[in-house]
């Protein structure tokens, strides 16, 4: 129309020629107000020709929050599942006229605030939160859970006949660490196997192997290595073959929550791929208090390559 600048009420009621209340009722769906259907199809007509968007900080004010979700994510919890978790929350948000803001890093209650008070969110979430909050898994979880995808770790191990495991555990401060383990001893404990061992692989590389050292000149009847992640999964491999170790031969290892390097380890890292796109719909409904019935979660898989 070779209009320039934004285009407000105003426009769309002198284009619909309407009153700019009118316009407003209809933008709104205010279920309040009867419109006749002629009104209402040439105001949405007039809208979209003139490309009108509604705007943001007012819709907030009379709707009392924004059409905005927040995501905080914690430092170390950045990896495939993370990211499918994103990418359903964030689409399914979009499907109902909400967008999704992630922050990443430690969700300090000051800076929670301040997002807060600054753009009033529809809704505040922490991707795990309810593991964060000692959440005790029911059987369902069991089942295609967080706790499923840890026995799937475990229980891949003592397929291959390993009944003396060690999980490795990240060498910085990690939300989940002390669940992940819970789960991962319970799967152990179901398969009739011992208490896992466990111990930490740190940074640099040299410190990695002297921990995988120490710790196999212990523990001589350890043979497989379940790995917190996949990150840690290539550190123990690195750390086995600068000590001479084969790998599966002498100790297996096997990561999780799949990332794509691992494939290009030596030899390849058998890990466990994750995908929490549905949990990232469902969190989405539940945010919006939307029925999330017919969406159940994926249960994860075994990326069966050579390290095991």
């Amino acid at each position: 129309m070779g209009r320039s600048g934004r285009v407000t009420l105003s426009d769309v009621a002198k284009a619909s020629g309407v009153s700019r209340a009118t316009v407003s009722f209809v933008l709104n769906d205010d279920p309040r107000q009867t419109i006749s259907v002629a009104t209402r199809e040439r105001v949405l007509e007039a809208a979209q020709d003139l490309g009108y968007v509604v705007h943001g900080i007012a819709r907030a004010l009379r709707e009392g929050s924004s059409r905005v979700v927040v995501l905080n994510v914690d430092w170390g919890m950045e990896g495939n599942f993370s990211r499918s978790y994103v990418r359903g929350l964030d689409e399914e948000l979009a499907e109902h006229d909400h967008l999704l803001l992630v922050r990443h890093g430690h969700a300090i209650p000051e800076a929670t605030q301040k997002v807060l008070d600054t753009i009033t969110p529809r809704a505040v979430l922490r991707l795990g939160e309810v593991y964060m909050q000692g959440h005790e898994p029911i059987e369902e979880d069991w089942e295609s859970g967080f706790a499923a995808n840890a026995a799937l770790q475990i229980g891949h191990l003592a397929e291959r006949g390993h009944t003396r495991i060690a999980m490795t555990l990240p060498d910085y401060d990690f939300p989940l660490t002390e669940t992940r383990l819970a789960f991962a001893q319970e799967a152990a404990r179901r398969l009739g196997l011992p208490l896992l061992e466990r111990f930490v692989v740190p940074r640099p590389r040299e410190a990695g192997a002297a921990a995988v050292e120490a710790f196999l000149t212990a523990h001589k009847d350890v043979t497989a290595l379940a790995a917190f992640d996949d990150d840690i999964a290539l550190r123990s491999l690195v750390a086995l073959r600068d000590l001479g170790h084969r790998v599966p031969e002498d100790v297996a290892v096997i990561g999780f929550d799949e990332a794509e390097y691992g494939s290009l380890a030596t030899p390849a890292l058998t890990t466990i791929h994750i995908d929490a796109e549905i949990l990232g719909r469902i969190a989405a409904r539940n945010a919006l208090g939307i029925d999330s019935g017919g969406l159940a979660p994926v249960a994860g898989r075994v990326v069966v390559r050579a390290s095991v």
